[in-house]
């Protein structure tokens, strides 16, 4: 799933190209991908598109008297979209626009397409009234970006409940745009177990975990921002995320470990035991037992 530097590189390369384009037709190819109709999305149709911004892990499309919230879950994309053919493969929603005319004299009737991959049908589109999408649903229960958030912050918030702090990452009512890979990069960054408890890292661990996020962000909104379209998965740089059984980069310091992954409530962990677990190996869902 695309997460925060994903997600903030693609709104500005939309925005770049979107952004003034007066809204034709929105036009719903399937209406499960449309989660609320009211304000009426027809509403922006004949008005000038503001930008696009992203919150979370949510791409915001802004027109003046409506935000369209989209969420691409898994396996979503909003793509500009030359051919717009009749029924586009995957196809859930597509944003038309007025032609205009490019500087040799042709016309750029180029749409925005919102395509899945997939039987889920999971991603989405929430129509909310411009100026209340931080008080509306979806964007309502999420905590603070990742980018930015400050060790007071995320101490404060590590006292109030004690989790495992790869959950307390993935959590977007704790802290906004971070998954999994995300979450097991910013854990070997600080070299701190994924399982550790927030609670137990207390002040001087947040300091820690938000330097880690910063660095983990910036590196890769940077990497993102060098690519002309949004990356596939597997071309994400990544220390330890999909890296198992890999060689741990750390390996010149600590002696030779490997890339180690662990079956947690549904999600793969990877971690490195030398750098992150005091060298133990855990066990997939006993990881509880551990490292507290």
């Amino acid at each position: 799933m695309p997460e925060m530097p994903e997600i903030e590189a693609h709104a500005e390369r939309l925005s770049h190209q979107f952004a003034g384009r007066v809204l034709a037709k929105f036009q719903p190819f399937n209406f499960t991908a449309l989660k609320t109709a009211v304000p009426a999305p027809e509403l922006a149709e004949g008005l000038p598109l503001l930008g696009v911004r992203r919150r979370g892990k949510y791409l915001l499309i802004d027109f003046e008297p409506i935000t369209f919230v989209v969420h691409l879950m898994q396996g979503g994309r909003l793509v500009a979209d030359g051919k717009r053919s009749a029924n586009p493969r995957g196809g859930q929603a597509r944003f038309v626009f007025e032609p205009v005319e490019r500087s040799d004299g042709s016309l750029d009737d180029t749409a925005l397409l919102l395509t899945e991959q997939g039987k889920e049908r999971r991603a989405g589109i929430w129509c909310v009234a411009a100026g209340e999408v931080e008080t509306s649903p979806p964007v309502d229960r999420l905590g603070p970006e990742a980018a930015g958030i400050t060790a007071d912050d995320l101490a404060a918030r590590f006292g109030k409940k004690s989790m495992r702090l790869h959950g307390f990452l993935r959590d977007q009512r704790m802290i906004a745009g971070i998954g999994r890979r995300l979450a097991n990069e910013i854990c070997w960054t600080a070299r701190v177990s994924p399982f550790s408890t927030t609670t137990s890292l207390g002040a001087t661990g947040a300091v820690s975990i938000a330097g880690a996020i910063a660095d983990c962000v910036a590196d890769g909104l940077s990497e993102e921002r060098s690519r002309a379209t949004m990356s596939l998965s597997r071309e994400r740089i990544c220390a330890v995320h999909n890296q198992t059984g890999g060689p741990c980069r750390r390996s010149d310091e600590h002696g030779p470990d490997t890339v180690r992954a662990v079956e947690y409530s549904g999600y793969t962990v990877n971690y490195c035991p030398s750098c992150q677990t005091k060298g133990k190996v855990l066990a997939d869902n006993t990881t509880s037992k551990f490292l507290k």
